[in-house]
C-alpha cells in the first residue's frame, strides 16, 4: 500500500493514506475489467441482486488464478442478517475454513441478533478462517446502536473495515452519519464507505472527511444495475476521481 501522505484540506493535518477502491466482482470477467480499469481490492459475491452471498469457491479460485489484486470475499448464506440455523452455520463455518487455505486477502461478513452485533457467531466463523482479515458489511448499520456496535467490533481482532452507507438520506446527512462512525474507529478499523457511491459522492466524502476506503458495485458497471457487468472504462473514471478529489 502506499506510503502515507499529510492533507493540506484537513485543519488537524490528519495523515491519510492513498485511496482505494474496492469494485465488487461477481465473475472472472468482471474481476479482470476491474483491475483493467485500476481497482486495488476486489469483492467477490454471488447474487448482487440480494446484497451479496457467498460465492462458489471455484469461482474464487477462477479469479486468483487471473488477477494480481488483494481479494475479500463474502460470508453469506442467506438475506437475513441473523442466523439461527445450524445448518446455515455449518456452511458459513465450511466456507470460511476453505478460504482459509486460498491466497485471499480477507472475508466480508455480518452478523446481528436481536438488534446487536451477533460477537458469538462472528467470532467462530472467523475462527474458522484466523489467518485472513475481515470487513463487517452493512448490516453494522442495521444494529440498534452503531456507535456501540463500533466499540464491540473494535475488541474482534481480525476486523479491520467497517462497509459503511451513512444510512438514509440526503448525502451530507449520510456523510455527517461516515464521519461519526471514523471519528470512533480508529487505529484498529477504517470505514469503507460503500452503498450508492459513484462519482459524485466520492468527491463529496473526500472533501468532508478523511475516508479514503470506497466500495463500488453499480457505479462500475454497465448498465448501472445489478444486472450490469463491470467495465473497465467506468472503474476508470472512478479511480481518476479518486486521485483527483481525496
Amino acid at each position: 500500500m502506499s506510503s502515507p501522505r499529510v492533507s493540506m484540506q484537513k485543519a488537524n493535518a490528519t495523515i491519510l493514506r492513498a485511496p482505494i477502491l474496492e469494485v465488487i466482482a461477481c465473475s472472472v470477467s468482471d474481476a479482470i475489467e476491474a483491475q483493467r480499469g485500476g481497482a486495488d481490492r476486489l469483492e467477490i459475491i454471488r447474487d448482487l441482486q440480494s446484497g451479496g452471498l457467498t460465492p462458489p469457491l471455484e469461482l474464487v479460485e477462477d479469479i486468483l488464478e487471473v488477477v494480481t489484486l488483494p481479494v475479500r470475499v463474502m460470508l453469506r448464506e442467506s438475506e437475513s442478517y441473523e442466523v439461527v440455523g445450524q445448518v446455515e452455520k455449518e456452511k458459513l463455518y465450511a466456507a470460511a475454513k476453505a478460504l482459509s487455505g486460498l491466497n485471499v486477502d480477507g472475508v466480508v461478513l455480518g452478523f446481528l441478533r436481536k438488534g446487536q452485533i451477533d460477537v458469538q457467531l462472528t467470532e467462530s466463523v472467523l475462527s474458522c478462517a484466523p489467518n485472513l482479515a475481515a470487513t463487517f458489511h452493512h448490516a453494522f448499520e442495521e444494529a440498534e446502536d452503531p456507535l456501540l456496535a463500533i466499540r464491540v467490533l473494535k475488541r474482534l481482532k481480525q476486523v479491520d473495515r467497517i462497509l459503511a452507507s451513512g444510512g438514509t438520506g440526503p448525502w451530507m446527512e449520510k456523510i455527517k452519519r461516515m464521519s461519526s462512525y471514523e471519528a470512533k474507529v480508529g487505529p484498529e478499523i477504517e470505514i469503507l464507505a460503500g452503498g450508492g457511491i459513484d462519482t459524485q459522492s466520492i468527491r463529496m466524502i473526500c472533501e468532508a472527511t478523511g475516508i479514503r476506503e470506497f466500495h463500488v458495485g453499480r457505479a462500475a458497471r454497465e448498465p448501472a444495475s445489478p444486472a450490469g457487468v463491470v467495465r473497465s472504462e467506468r472503474v476508470k473514471a472512478l479511480v481518476e476521481t479518486l486521485q483527483q478529489s481525496c
